[in-house]
């Protein structure tokens, strides 16, 4: 049955790709149930608990009646307070009609994706990067085409490169600041070539800024300020990461209104719409205090400094400093092994979950993937644990 069903499945579903953490998080799962001691740095969402108005918020509405369908691209008031919000923070002039909600950040990717790019296109993405990105490019039948970021620049994309790679068939570019896996974070500067080879070239720009509020030096910078921009922009973001809320599912863009008519009918063949009692918790944490915001950030902060220093001072590892997320993203070339190998033997005889750099694109590879979500002394375990590895398998010197 199995395999009958198997050779049925369209070709299209041989270029979905996956994401790796998920992955991890199973066989580390599955360790802890043979009673293994697991440290769990593999999967990116903080570890705090919701906060608890937007709880509050969630739970009222669902006893409020708020159980029925929705607009697909969202409530009319949590438009308009994602609009003001974007507005204050980046500077910018959206309307609420710009807007459309959707069940988390990923849906927008993909639907933004699928309504602009098919077979002939090219799309260029960040590599190492989010993994969805190349998944839905080459899902959607386009040629991925992906832009180094280097450690040397820490992490930032070269613009001449950028320039290089760019074609009569480029029609998309996806930039994330601060980045999934590295915590690099684009400068004005970068971003302001960035848009000139936008509009020169008439891209359109997919902004992932889904950590956006997790910055650690400077201001967040948007891409749609810049002139030409806002009509060839779109802003992803959502509440997973600044509010924590991943499990809630809600996430929302930012475009020219052409693409909220195709995005809407994506939702409309798809999902229907957001659930309207999670809206009513989003809406609640946009208007609401942001304390827990800033104490999730300091937090962040403190652990970056802890893992970053910790890791330089294990031998043949170096790291930079992030200056965004809450990642850390480790060169271990110094130690002579592969990323795959050296986060599979960290998981299985250490009990460290870690993800290699390759699950992030070929430029990966030589890095690992930390997430700092998690305990300051779980995070000081896990360094020990590394540098007991480590140690061990460079042996005596």
């Amino acid at each position: 049955m199995t395999d009958a069903m198997a050779g049925k499945l369209a070709a299209r579903m041989g270029r979905l790709g996956t994401e790796t953490a998920f992955e991890v998080l199973v066989r580390a799962k599955a360790l802890e149930a043979q009673g293994r001691d697991v440290i769990h740095l593999e999967i990116g969402e903080p570890d705090f608990d919701t906060p608890a108005h937007v709880i509050e918020a969630g739970c009222d509405a669902l006893r409020g009646g708020w159980t029925h369908y929705g607009p697909s691209a969202g409530q009319p008031d949590l438009r308009a307070a994602i609009a003001g919000y974007v507005n204050r923070s980046r500077g910018t002039d959206f309307a609420p009609e710009h807007v459309v909600v959707a069940p988390g950040g990923k849906p927008i990717m993909f639907f933004v994706i699928l309504a602009l790019v098919e077979a002939g296109d090219e799309a260029i993405y960040p590599d190492p990067g989010f993994p969805i990105y190349r998944s839905m490019i080459d899902f959607a039948g386009a040629t991925a085409v992906p832009i180094p970021l280097r450690e040397e620049r820490e992490f930032r994309l070269d613009v001449d490169e950028l320039a290089g790679l760019i074609t009569p068939r480029t029609k998309l570019l996806i930039v994330n600041s601060p980045a999934n896996p590295t915590g690099g974070v684009l400068e004005r500067g970068d971003l302001e070539a960035i848009a000139r080879l936008a509009v020169e070239h008439d891209l359109v720009v997919l902004a992932d800024e889904i950590y956006s509020e997790l910055l650690f030096e400077g201001e967040h910078v948007s891409l749609a300020t810049f002139p030409g921009m806002a009509e060839r922009t779109v802003i992803l973001d959502g509440f997973s990461k600044t509010y924590a809320m991943t499990g809630w599912r809600l996430g929302y863009g930012l475009m020219p209104p052409p693409l909220v008519e195709a995005v809407n009918r994506l939702m409309v063949n798809s999902v229907s719409c957001t659930s309207v009692a999670v809206q009513r918790a989003g809406l609640a944490a946009l208007t609401g205090a942001q304390d827990c915001v800033a104490e999730m950030r300091e937090a962040f902060r403190r652990r970056r400094d802890l893992v970053v220093d910790g890791l330089n001072a294990i031998p043949g590892i170096s790291c930079v400093r992030p200056k965004g997320a809450f990642y850390a993203f480790p060169n271990i070339t110094g130690t002579g092994m592969a990323s795959k190998a050296f986060a599979d033997a960290l998981l299985q005889e250490h009990g460290v979950a870690t993800l290699a750099g390759t699950a992030f694109g070929d430029h990966g590879e030589g890095y690992l993937r930390l997430s700092t979500a998690n305990s300051e002394a779980n995070l000081s375990k896990a360094l020990e644990r590394i540098e007991t590895m480590v140690r061990a398998t460079a042996g005596p010197r």
